[in-house]
């Protein structure tokens, strides 16, 4: 049986006349797209060229939901209440959904952003209001990103949503199965090599090898790349070229 992986990356990340990420080059090597929804990143009119950009691409469409932050890049914790969190990932994805069908898509997944993302992971009830509101705007036929092994997929589950467990090529990883906080010097994954090999590892054995050196399972199903980052470009080829190398195909 033929192995396959998914490989996204979040783009749609300029705002008005502020430029981020390199979206155009990206797409030809990712096989799906988390697009931000206007709160921690992204505006109506990067919406919509980043959803055409998709659709030209035959890329899979996701959401991108995070806090309204746009300073802190939605990288910030927030105090929120589980109906705001319902309602914070209605309205965002609502929006994105509405640009997807005027262009003639479909709305393939969500995937919360940044603090958002993270406070999913551990804490239950964000969890279950993420995946609630992900079930209730899609009428359940959105898959629900999360971090592999995490509250979020648990939640998601629960309720019956199909989910994808994610995991990251430019992140380290903690012995508890989080990511390690972009506060510390050894969160990110700079080099090409080090990020593929690590990729490779995380689809080809389910497992990762952490900060402290042990080594833990997960489950790839999803691999993420961070537009933002200033190697992005590189990754996503490397990160391509060395699945495909490996026999792996790279499908949503």
């Amino acid at each position: 049986m033929e192995k396959t992986v998914d490989l996204n990356c979040d783009l749609g990340e300029s705002f008005g006349i502020w430029k981020m990420g390199n979206d155009e080059a990206i797409l030809p090597f990712v096989s799906s797209i988390n697009i931000a929804c206007g709160f921690h990143a992204g505006d109506p009119d990067v919406m919509h060229k980043t959803v055409q950009l998709a659709l030209d691409h035959d890329v899979a469409i996701g959401a991108h939901p995070g806090f309204a932050d746009l300073q802190g890049f939605g990288r910030r914790n927030i105090a929120i209440t589980a109906e705001e969190v319902y309602n914070l990932i209605i309205y965002q994805v609502g929006a994105l959904q509405g640009f997807t069908h005027a262009l003639g898509g479909d709305i393939h997944h969500v995937k919360p952003h940044g603090a958002l993302y993270n406070m999913g992971a551990v804490n239950q009830t964000i969890a279950f209001a993420i995946a609630q509101a992900v079930a209730d705007i899609s009428k359940g036929h959105a898959i629900l990103y999360g971090l592999s092994g995490s509250a979020l997929i648990e939640a998601g589950e629960s309720i019956g949503l199909r989910t994808k467990s994610e995991v990251f090529a430019d992140r380290s990883y903690q012995p508890d199965g989080t990511l390690t906080a972009r506060s510390e010097p050894n969160a990110l994954i700079t080099d090409h090599v080090i990020a593929t090999e690590q990729v490779l590892q995380m689809v080809r054995e389910q497992s990762v090898t952490t900060v402290t050196g042990s080594t833990i399972p997960l489950k790839a199903e999803t691999i993420c790349v961070h537009g933002d980052g200033v190697a992005a470009l590189k990754f996503v080829k490397k990160i391509s070229q060395s699945l495909t190398e490996q026999g792996i195909k790279i499908k949503a």
